[in-house]
Formats: C-alpha cells, sequence, structure tokens
C-alpha cells in the first residue's frame, strides 16, 4: 500500500480543498489585503486543512512507519495554528506551541541521549526557525506550495537513493499533498495555505531532515543545503531588519522574494525562479550525498546567494529612487 500514499495525498488534498472552497468556511477565513499584502482581493485561507487532509490520509496507509515524535507535535501545531487562523491567538501563545513541538521533537527522538547536547540545542533552535520560516515565504501564489513540493521531493529521492523506501514515500506524501494544494494556490491564487498549512510544513522541514540524519540517510548540511533558498532570503532579511532597529515580528514587504515582485517580475516568475533555484540547489545536493561536508558545494552557493542578493539589493535601490522622483 506504500506507493499509493502519495497519490491518495495529491487527490485528497485537491478534493478537499475544493470542496471548502465551495462552502461558507472558505469565505469566512480570508486573508484581506493590507498595505504589506502582495494581493489586492481577499483570498480564502483555509489551504492549511487540505494539506493536513491529504497528508494524514496518506500517512495513514504507512502508519506503523511514522514516529510519535513528529505525528503528536505536528498535529498540535495543525491545531494551534488553524484557530489562529480563524480567531487570531497572541504571540506568546502561538510561541509556547513551537517550542513545545520542538521539544516533543528532540526529546522524543532521543537526541539529547544518543547525540551531544550542542547538537540536541542546535537542532531545537532550527526546528523553531524552520516552523516559523516557512510562514514568513509563504507570501507570493505557489511560492511555499512549490518550495514544499521540491525540498520534500528531494528528501523523498535521497532517500530513494540510500535504499530507504519507507522514509522516501513519508516524503513524498508530503510534497503530493502539497502538489494537491498548488492547482488552486498557483497564479492566480484561489486559496492561501494560512498558518495551518505553513506552520506544520515549516516543522516537517526541520523533522524530517531530524529523521534523515538518525537514519544516515544524510549528513547534517543535507537539510539546510535543501532548503536553502527560503533559510537564506527569511535569515538574511530578518538579520538586516534587526540591525537597522526594526521589529523583526512585525509584518513587512522586504523579504527578496517580494521584492521581485514589487519591481514588476509577478508570482509566476518569481515562483518558476525560486523552484529552478531550489532544483539547482537540490542536484547538487543529491550529487554530494556521500560527503561528509561538501566544502565546494557549500562555498559556490554562498557565492551564488551573496550575488543573487546583491543584485535584488541594487536593482531594488535603482527601482526606489525611480519610483520617488
Amino acid at each position: 500500500m506504500i506507493p499509493y500514499a502519495p497519490m491518495v495525498a495529491v487527490v485528497v488534498t485537491l478534493l478537499f480543498t475544493t470542496v471548502i472552497l465551495r462552502t461558507g468556511l472558505g469565505k469566512k477565513v480570508q486573508d484581506v489585503p493590507n498595505a504589506r499584502s502582495l494581493h489586492v482581493a481577499p483570498i480564502p485561507r483555509i489551504g492549511g486543512l487540505g494539506i493536513m487532509a491529504g497528508l494524514l490520509c496518506g500517512w495513514a496507509l504507512m502508519i506503523t512507519s511514522l514516529s510519535w515524535w513528529v505525528v503528536v507535535p505536528l498535529i498540535g501545531l495543525f491545531g494551534v495554528s488553524l484557530l489562529d487562523d480563524m480567531r487570531g491567538l497572541p504571540v506568546y501563545a502561538r510561541l509556547l506551541a513551537h517550542l513545545g513541538a520542538a521539544a516533543i521533537l528532540v526529546g522524543g527522538s532521543f537526541l539529547f541521549t544518543s547525540k551531544d547536547v550542542v547538537m540536541a540545542v542546535a537542532t531545537f533552535l532550527f526546528s523553531v526557525w524552520m516552523t516559523n520560516l516557512f510562514n514568513f515565504m509563504d507570501g507570493s501564489d505557489g511560492l511555499a506550495g512549490g518550495m514544499a513540493l521540491c525540498g520534500f521531493g528531494l528528501y523523498g529521492t535521497a532517500a530513494l537513493m540510500r535504499q530507504n523506501d519507507a522514509f522516501a514515500m513519508l516524503n513524498f506524501t508530503i510534497g503530493a499533498a502539497a502538489l494537491g494544494f498548488l492547482f488552486k494556490n498557483f497564479h492566480p491564487a484561489k486559496v492561501f495555505m494560512g498558518d495551518a498549512g505553513s506552520i506544520p510544513l515549516g516543522f516537517l522541514a526541520a523533522a524530517m531532515g531530524l529523521w534523515g540524519w538518525q537514519e544516515a540517510v544524510w549528513s547534517a548540511w543535507f537539510p539546510l543545503l535543501i532548503f536553502s533558498p527560503f533559510i537564506v532570503d527569511a535569515s538574511v532579511t530578518l538579520l538586516k531588519r534587526g540591525v537597522r532597529g526594526v521589529k523583526i515580528t512585525e509584518a513587512h514587504r522586504e523579504h527578496y522574494y517580494q521584492r521581485l515582485i514589487q519591481m514588476g517580475w509577478g508570482h509566476r516568475n518569481v515562483a518558476l525562479v525560486e523552484y529552478a533555484v531550489m532544483l539547482g540547489v537540490g542536484v547538487s545536493a543529491l550529487a554530494a550525498l556521500n560527503q561528509e561536508f561538501p566544502l565546494v558545494v557549500l562555498a559556490v552557493w554562498s557565492g551564488v546567494y551573496a550575488l543573487l542578493m546583491l543584485s535584488i539589493d541594487v536593482a531594488w535601490r535603482r527601482f526606489e529612487r525611480e519610483r520617488n522622483a
């Protein structure tokens, strides 16, 4: 039954999302545009329901392959995030949920007893960051969903290369749920995933990365490189805002992908370029999968990201000068 899990995930996600959009729920939970938005009309933000429905239905076919320390915090984060989408929750409540999920992930995986404490703390912080990172980067049609499809698809491919079929299918099922969502989210988007989609996907990026490391599918650098298009954009943007003394939790339009859209690239082109970058990163990561620390690959992509960000910064300053002239 394992090979059918991704197919179940994509079909259930697409059907569930379509049904919800045709009901009143889609109209009740909407993302209303504001000064920092990149869309101009209200869009339902209930896609997370479809993603989780598809994912859990697919995973139900592989229940003996699951680990409780991934599933339990995942469902908890989904519930808290869905409540936040529908009613709004204070920042401290959301943060407590994220910290709790990371603690369960690290504690349940016995990382503190099987590895050194420094790695356990680093994994805890990485999990919290990734949980929020997908939410930060979920601001353009097709972007977060497509990157989830690519990222978890690459996780699954690496697992297949290591002959770990069950773990591969778990990851392919996540990517398939993202694909089902993309049918309604690629530009022009009819639905957004909301926190109920982005927060669990961010958590899974960290959780499956940890799991694959423990299973000796890959080294610790692999998940970081696979999701580096998101990690670099979000981390550098928030670091720059922090240096300027700007509140980093405040909504904004300063991410590199947001600036490209504002400069006229459009949602579709930005999404396709981001997919291409992630696939390029993924191919090089898969080629270096057997290396403990692929210094050359990491150095090359560091240089590529530096050049890309510098080019966008220069173009943005020119754009602002022309706009204010």
